[in-house]
C-alpha cells in the first residue's frame, strides 16, 4: 500500500500565551482565527494535562495551530539549533509585496532582517512573540532554475551525506543578487 498524502492538515507549535498569539497573526500576517478546542485531557495520551489549541489561516487550506499548556515547565528552545535554523516561512505574491510587509510589520515595531536574496527567492525574517523564527518569502526563480535545482538535488544530497561540505552544484543561488 502507498500512502498518498493530500496537504498538511495542520503545524503545531508551543506558544506562551494563546491570546496572544491570535491577536499577533492576525494583526501582523492577516490570519484568520478559525478555531479553537480546548480540553483538560490530552485525547491521544489520556494524560491529564488542560490545553488550548488554536487554529490560524494561513492561506490556500494551510493551518497553523499553536498549543498553550500551562501546567508543563516554561516554554524554551533547543539551544543547541542555532535560531536562524527552525522557522516557519510563508510565501507573499511577489517582491513588491514583500517589501510593503517588511514595512507594514516593521510598522508594528518588530525588527526584521532582509529582503535576504536565495537565488531562488528573496525573503524577509521576523520573530513571533513566543520566540519562534518567521519567514515571508518572494519567488523570484524561473522555471529553468528550478528544473536544475532539481536534477542536481539527488547528487548534492549524496555528497553532502558523504563528506558534509556544501557541495557546488548549485553554488550560484548565493553567488548572484
Amino acid at each position: 500500500m502507498s500512502i498518498e498524502l493530500k496537504r498538511i492538515h495542520h503545524v503545531a507549535y508551543r506558544c506562551h500565551d494563546a491570546k496572544e498569539t491570535v491577536e499577533f497573526y492576525q494583526k501582523v500576517l492577516n490570519m484568520g482565527f478559525v478555531l479553537a478546542i480546548a480540553e483538560d485531557e490530552v485525547p491521544s495520551t489520556k494524560a491529564p494535562d488542560p490545553y488550548m489549541h488554536v487554529f490560524l489561516d494561513a492561506g490556500m487550506g494551510n493551518i497553523l495551530a499553536f498549543f498553550e499548556i500551562p501546567n508543563s515547565p516554561k516554554m524554551g528552545r533547543d539551544e543547541n539549533t542555532p535560531k536562524w535554523v527552525q522557522h516557519i516561512a510563508f510565501e507573499v505574491e511577489s517582491i513588491e509585496a514583500l517589501l510593503a510587509a517588511k514595512a507594514s510589520v516593521e510598522a508594528e515595531g518588530i525588527a526584521v532582517i532582509g529582503p535576504t536574496n536565495h537565488g531562488i527567492f528573496k525573503s524577509i525574517y521576523f520573530f513571533d512573540p513566543n520566540g519562534h523564527r518567521l519567514e515571508l518569502a518572494a519567488n523570484t526563480a524561473t522555471p529553468e532554475q528550478m528544473a536544475q535545482l532539481h536534477e542536481v538535488a539527488p547528487a548534492m544530497l549524496e555528497e553532502w551525506s558523504q563528506t558534509k561540505k556544501a557541495p557546488r552544484h548549485a553554488a550560484w543561488l548565493h553567488e548572484a543578487d
